[in-house]
């Protein structure tokens, strides 16, 4: 409803200024915005044709890790530290283990694969509720930090950025310099996520699982920037897309070898895969189009520049750079939609570039942060959740805290 709403909005605010603009002498306005659907709708259909091959790969990918055990393996790994998150749940319940296993999904960027496990968790902890009709503790803690979960890759953004570079004539593109900048800011909006409901719910953080999961991770981080601090921005950028690259190769590499060690069929795990990939991709095609084709009827007219110059000059009588207002769209759609905010995404880097600041900062907005109505209104539908209590509040705590923190981030890194 809320996507639809805006979708309408875009195109008959549109329409007005054009008559607007018509009326003052523009006789060449319409004449623009029919162009730019056009363009757009071939732009969105080529971005989507180029994503399916990355998809495919991907999902092959982890495919093979799945059946491999990994996948599984990584999951009891973080076990220890949702066990003190969500004390709610009993130890044997099978909640705790269908939490660990979307909260890995996610984690990894395996949206297809979260989601329905997402869904198995909230049937579970709805039969350990007290009240059917309203959320429980371990529900808002599980859905908070669903929407503010960390992301250690950004598979589709990943895969849209070197798609569009493709069509933008660049040659040795590193669509994974963005890698190490969206790590961080997932992790800033999870953890503004965890210390909010752990907040409401007097949930004591200081146990050691926790305090070793964002003492090692924050020294991580502290480690690599501090490393990277010295280099001009193209050479961080580089060094970054090098880093990114290298994890990402090397969890490819450790899926492979270990399914052949356990004498998994591993081809024929990548290629089913790799088919989930293909129609996860085909998907996405009519949503993008249709968010793109509404975008640019409010570019074409103006709109979009009435509103980022609005707060473009905000920003500037405060004192502060500008530069990040371009991308700031993105993070306020993207609690409401997350195709809306792809569509705005690739406007942007459409507009300034794939490569430029805008355009990697766009990225990293997209990949930290979630869509906060959707995965309410979705998780808690599934179970007939009526009242929500302070789920909502707490979501939009951790995404307010997530945009600031990818803004950040990005000056810190690319800028």
């Amino acid at each position: 409803m809320v996507l639809n709403a805006i979708w309408v909005a875009f195109i008959l605010i549109g329409f007005a200024v054009a008559l607007f603009k018509l009326a003052q002498g523009d006789m060449t306005i319409f004449t623009k915005i029919m162009t730019g659907l056009f363009d757009t709708a071939k732009t969105g259909f080529d971005i989507s044709l180029g994503l399916v091959g990355v998809m495919c790969l991907w999902l092959g990918i982890m495919k093979i890790g799945e059946r491999a055990g990994m996948i599984d393996l990584f999951a009891r790994a973080i076990a220890p530290l949702f066990e003190r998150v969500f004390p709610g749940i009993p130890r044997s319940h099978p909640a705790g283990g269908s939490i660990v296993m979307n909260m890995s999904a996610n984690m990894l960027g395996l949206d297809n694969a979260a989601t329905p496990l997402g869904l198995k968790a909230m049937k579970e902890l709805q039969e350990i509720n007290p009240d059917k009709s309203t959320a429980s503790d371990p529900m808002i803690m599980f859905l908070v930090l669903n929407t503010a979960g960390i992301t250690i890759i950004p598979t589709s953004v990943i895969a849209i950025r070197q798609s569009m570079a493709a069509s933008q004539g660049l040659t040795n593109f590193n669509a994974a310099d963005i890698f190490l900048p969206t790590l961080i800011g997932t992790f800033i909006s999870f953890a503004a996520g965890l210390v909010a409901v752990a907040w409401v719910q007097r949930i004591r953080l200081l146990q050691w699982p926790i305090l070793l999961f964002f003492g090692g991770f924050g020294a991580l981080m502290g480690v690599l920037y501090l490393s990277l601090r010295g280099l001009a921005p193209a050479q961080m950028s580089s060094t970054i897309g090098l880093i990114g690259s290298l994890v990402i190769f090397g969890i490819i590499v450790l899926f492979v070898a270990v399914g052949a060690a356990r004498r998994i069929n591993v081809y024929e795990a990548f290629v089913d895969g790799a088919k989930e990939g293909f129609g996860v991709a085909v998907m996405i095609i009519p949503y993008l189009i249709a968010i793109l084709v509404a975008i640019s009827v409010f570019r074409t007219t103006g709109c979009m520049d009435f509103i980022v110059g609005g707060i473009g000059a905000l920003v500037v009588a405060l004192g502060m750079n500008a530069d990040f207002v371009p991308a700031l769209p993105v993070g306020l759609m993207k609690t409401l939609s997350g195709s809306g905010a792809r569509g705005l995404m690739v406007d942007v880097m459409t507009t300034y570039g794939v490569d430029s600041f805008q355009g990697k900062l766009a990225a990293i907005i997209q990949g930290s942060t979630e869509t906060t109505f959707y995965v309410l209104a979705v998780y808690f539908g599934s179970v007939n959740i009526v009242k929500t209590r302070y789920a909502l509040a707490c979501g939009l705590f951790a995404d307010l805290v997530g945009v600031v923190g990818a803004i950040l981030v990005g000056y810190a890194f690319f800028y």
